[in-house]
This record gives C-alpha cells, sequence and structure tokens, in this order.
C-alpha cells in the first residue's frame, strides 16, 4: 500500500474524520451535562451516533473536496453541541471546563490511535493484510485528532480556544471580546486561506505528534497518504 489511490485515502480517513468529530462534539455534552447543563442530553448529543452531529457541509462535503483535489490538508466541522450557561453551577468557569473537554478528548484519541499504528506496526509479519490498513488508519487518525485539538484551541470565537479565553479573562475583557464571535468564523477562514493559521498550528502539530508512540511510522504514512 505504498502508494494509495483517491478511493482508498478516503476509506482511510472516513473514520479517523467521523470518530474525531463525533467524540470531540460528545464530549462537550456530556461535560456540560456533569456541570448542570442537560440541554445535549435531552436532545440526544451526548452519543456516538455520527448523524447527530454531521454537518452535511462541514463534516462531508469540505473534507470530500479537499482530499480529492489533493490540498495535503483537512478543514471542517459538526453541528455545534447546544450548551444553556444559565443552568452550569458556575457559568464563567464552566463554559471554560465544557470547551476544553472537545480538545482533551482529541488528544486522547491521537494516542489510541497511536497505539494502534504502534501495535500494527510490531505485528505487520503476522498480519500484513490487516495491519498496512491499520497503520494508515491510525496514522490519519492521529493527524486528525491532533490537528482537531491544536485548531480549537486557538483563540478566537466560536472556537473552543475561544471560549477558553472568555472563562479566563476578567469581565472587563471577557465581555467586548464575546461580542467579536459572529465575525470569528470568517476570521478562521481567511487566516487559513492566507496560509497564517497553518503557520500558527504547524509547531505545535508537530510537537504533540513526536511525543505520541509510533512517531516515526506516523510521520512516513502520512507523507504517503498526503502526498500528490
Amino acid at each position: 500500500m505504498d502508494n494509495l489511490d483517491t478511493i482508498q485515502k478516503i476509506a482511510v480517513l472516513i473514520l479517523p474524520v467521523l470518530f474525531a468529530i463525533t467524540v470531540h462534539e460528545a464530549a462537550h455534552g456530556w461535560m456540560a451535562n456533569k456541570l448542570g447543563d442537560g440541554t445535549a442530553r435531552m436532545l440526544g448529543r451526548i452519543t456516538m451516533n455520527p448523524l447527530k452531529h454531521i454537518d452535511p457541509i462541514g463534516t462531508l462535503l469540505l473534507p470530500l473536496l479537499l482530499v480529492l483535489m489533493q490540498t495535503g490538508f483537512l478543514f471542517g466541522w459538526a453541528k455545534p453541541v447546544p450548551v444553556d450557561w444559565r443552568n452550569l453551577h458556575n457559568p464563567k468557569r464552566d463554559m471554560g471546563l465544557v470547551a476544553m473537554a472537545g480538545p482533551g478528548i482529541n488528544l486522547v484519541m491521537a494516542l489510541i490511535w497511536a497505539l494502534l499504528v504502534k501495535l500494527g506496526t510490531e505485528t505487520k509479519e503476522l498480519w500484513s493484510w490487516g495491519a498496512e490498513p491499520l497503520i494508515y488508519m491510525g496514522s490519519a487518525g492521529v493527524l486528525i485528532n491532533v490537528v482537531l485539538m491544536v485548531l480549537n484551541l486557538v483563540p478566537i470565537l466560536p472556537l473552543d480556544g475561544g471560549r477558553i479565553m472568555v472563562s479566563l479573562l476578567p469581565p472587563r475583557y471577557a465581555i467586548p471580546f464575546s461580542r467579536l464571535e459572529p465575525y470569528g468564523m470568517v476570521l478562521v477562514i481567511l487566516l487559513l486561506f492566507t496560509g497564517v493559521l497553518g503557520q500558527i498550528m504547524w509547531p505545535l502539530i508537530e510537537f504533540f505528534i513526536k511525543i505520541l508512540p509510533a512517531s516515526d511510522e506516523v510521520w512516513h504514512n502520512l507523507l504517503i497518504l498526503f502526498r500528490k
């Protein structure tokens, strides 16, 4: 599988993408429920069912187009989990904790995928027919989860990093900062397509991948997956 065609790349990427986005959103809902707001639970959003979280454009169409166009990067989003801050025990603090739950679970999933890459690498001679797909899928899972974690920690609303920033800032700064949210996604997309966001994120992405198990094998397979 040293030369993957487009269909193979999509097959390798689809499960890691769905898991990364689904578990990320479910984690927000789970944390909110623990901290007093059951809105996500009542709407059935604390679930591993990807159909509850998929945004047709952000979760499916855009990532697929980026793979088909061989852009070398992935970008997308899911339907945000609703959180009513008025129900939280300590709204200012707890909104930050709810926001942190998403990137936090992505780091955990990146570790799990990395361990699967290590398992596949160490058992490759015993079952190459299954180990190779596992290694490629695991490598993709590492990258996707690390990218999603780092992207969401960028301190721009409505990203999780922006919500964490609001929870940390004193009210006299948090209130005007929160008013910038309607323009946040436009700014994120602008930074993405000008390459500025990539320059900000890439050193952190490299750092987190390098500290995970089997990082050399992960890098090797990512080069195969995303080369043109």
